[in-house]
């Protein structure tokens, strides 16, 4: 509710002709919210999307199969003139930023992930 409360009244509307969710106990309202379609107007913004989650699939899907035919032309092999990703316009600033954030760790042996996952564990 605290993300799009609008958005959370239309889908109730929509989905279950419920027009006052307030007249409900609120346990009722989280399971008729949970139970909402992926693609309802609350999950995908709740998401980060900006689409649904089928159109962000199929944009996904397109920009990858548009870096793999550049990638087999001579400024893909060269490393240039790369194509932009239609699916990044579809996703919001909040949500492409939290993901950003997030460190990617590489390892060069199994030893050295197992000895990086032990550590992982005791600090928790």
């Amino acid at each position: 509710m605290n993300v799009d409360e609008d958005a959370l009244i239309c889908d109730f509307v929509e989905t279950y002709h419920i027009y006052d969710y307030r007249a409900l106990p609120a346990r009722l309202v989280a399971k008729l919210a949970a139970g909402l379609k992926d693609s309802s107007r609350i999950k995908t913004k709740v998401s980060g999307l900006v689409v649904s989650p089928d159109t962000f699939l199929l944009a996904s899907i397109f920009d990858i199969v548009n870096l793999l035919l550049w990638s087999r032309t001579e400024d893909g092999e060269k490393g240039r003139n790369r194509p932009a990703r239609i699916s990044a316009n579809m996703v919001s600033e909040f949500a492409s930023e939290k993901i950003n954030t997030h460190e990617t760790l590489i390892f060069d042996s199994a030893e050295e992930f197992e000895a990086a996952r032990e550590r992982f564990r005791r600090d928790k």
